[in-house]
């Protein structure tokens, strides 16, 4: 497998501990930063970034650190990538900003047009760009109460769709995203998610089953708008529903005119092996949205989907001020290049053969690895006291504070804190992947 070397010709891809971490500078400038910016921006790893790229991130104590973050599922071509920063420069030169609603420019509609083309389904379709993720869920469930004339929403237990107001209705975590922060938008409905290492021997199409007898019960088929469910849930622990609870799911929604969204938000863009994670069960959404991922860390996010759907809006009725914004779409524009020249798909493939032959060969060895699980460069592994299925989230902490300690950059998530999530670059290469494994395989020695 060729590595993807997309890292400044001065930034050495290797790992180097020259301070503490975090170091002098970095703990200067956190000081900083307390005084200045609002606590409720929290900071998983004070170190403070002056270069990045390939697979590492460079500090300001000249400390080089493996990076399993990817600025949570959004840098997955790399920091640097010289089609994205080739296009954003140009870009930069012609002009920054006329607003599309106002005086529209060429590279939105190319990205609308790309993203019509490689999302799943061959129907007509249309997409609308905007800025984050929740603003997508936001819009997206906009679409479907206009196109079905209904105004319930159902998401699903663990869910994680954004920190708006309609979008912590949506999320289920309560701290830190909710707590506090109500009341929420209302008509917003739960369902139960296929989550097989706590479901037992429950299969797909029977989870999917008692997830659509909740639905009717409590909801009706004839007031329901949209079902939105993330293919592989991100913030809720990495969990990837038994095979035949999303086709179920989406046969269901079909079946009574409720628009199915899939928030590939995460999961999108080759994270998984595929373009988008519900091509894994060929599942064609109604809507699909995506962001993080989409430009290579500049702010855009898109609702594609069904042109009658997606045209149920009157005109006005969607946009934004800095949606599509120019330097995100031709950064955009350059994402996708690269994912197809550089065969980024195969590559996350690979990657995640690699971590999950190594991750799967230690929990042989250690009973508080519960389940490893993911597809491509997107795994996980849920901690739990040994032997069972109790979450130990204070060993999630350890092992993620010791792997910081040692210059790995590893975040966790799951509605029970305990799962460590590892989301490299796919512009990594081979030995940094090896060395970052080697160290949580340390991590799990010494805790």
């Amino acid at each position: 497998m060729t590595t993807i070397d997309h890292a400044a010709p001065q930034i050495a891809q290797r790992r180097i501990l020259a301070t503490a971490i975090p170091g002098p500078k970095s703990a200067a400038l956190h000081a900083e930063k307390l005084a200045a910016v609002a606590s409720g921006v929290g900071t998983t790893l004070p170190v403070y970034v002056v270069a990045s790229g390939g697979g590492v991130v460079v500090d300001v104590d000249g400390n080089s650190l493996i990076d399993f973050g990817s600025g949570i599922a959004v840098t997955t071509v790399g920091n640097s990538a010289p089609a994205v920063v080739d296009a954003v420069t140009e870009q930069v030169r012609a002009f920054t900003h006329t607003c599309f609603m106002v005086t529209p420019y060429e590279s939105y509609v190319q990205v609308a047009s790309a993203l019509n083309r490689i999302t799943p389904g061959d129907h007509e379709k249309r997409s609308a760009l905007f800025n984050s993720g929740a603003e997508a869920v936001e819009n997206a469930v906009k679409i479907a109460r206009a196109h079905t004339g209904r105004q319930a929403v159902v998401a699903f237990d663990h869910a994680y769709h954004g920190r708006t107001n309609l979008t912590m209705a949506l999320t289920a975590k309560s701290a830190p995203y909710k707590s506090g922060f109500g009341p929420f938008a209302s008509e917003v409905y739960r369902a139960p998610m296929s989550y097989p290492f706590r479901d037992g021997d429950l299969d797909g199409p029977t989870a999917a089953r008692h997830a659509i007898s909740v639905i009717e019960k409590q909801v009706g088929a004839e007031n329901l708008a949209a079902v939105l469910i993330e293919p592989i849930q991100g913030e809720g622990g990495f969990i990837v529903p038994a095979p035949g609870f999303l086709p179920a799911l989406a046969d269901w929604c079909r079946a009574n005119g409720v628009v199915f969204i899939a928030d590939e938000i995460q999961s999108g863009f080759a994270r998984t092996g595929h373009m988008f994670a519900c091509e894994h069960e060929g599942v064609v959404p109604d809507l699909i949205l995506t962001a993080k991922g989409i430009a290579g860390g500049l702010p855009l996010s898109a609702v594609t989907g069904r042109a009658a759907i997606m045209d149920a809006p009157r005109a006005g009725g969607l946009g934004g001020t800095y949606g599509g914004n120019p330097l995100a779409c031709a950064a955009a524009l350059a994402v996708l290049d690269t994912i197809e020249s550089e065969n980024l798909i195969e590559r996350a493939r690979h990657m995640g053969e690699i971590m999950l032959d190594r991750l799967r060969t230690l929990s042989t060895t250690d009973t508080r690895i519960g389940e490893v699980r993911g597809r491509g460069a997107m795994i996980a592994v849920e901690l739990v006291e040994p032997g069972s299925t109790t979450p130990d989230s204070a060993l999630a902490q350890r092992i993620a504070g010791y792997a910081h300690a040692q210059g790995l950059i590893v975040l966790t998530c799951g509605t029970y804190g305990n799962v460590l999530r590892f989301l490299p670059p796919l512009s990594m290469p081979d030995h940094l992947l090896h060395e970052g494994l080697d160290i949580l395989e340390q991590a799990f020695r010494d805790n």
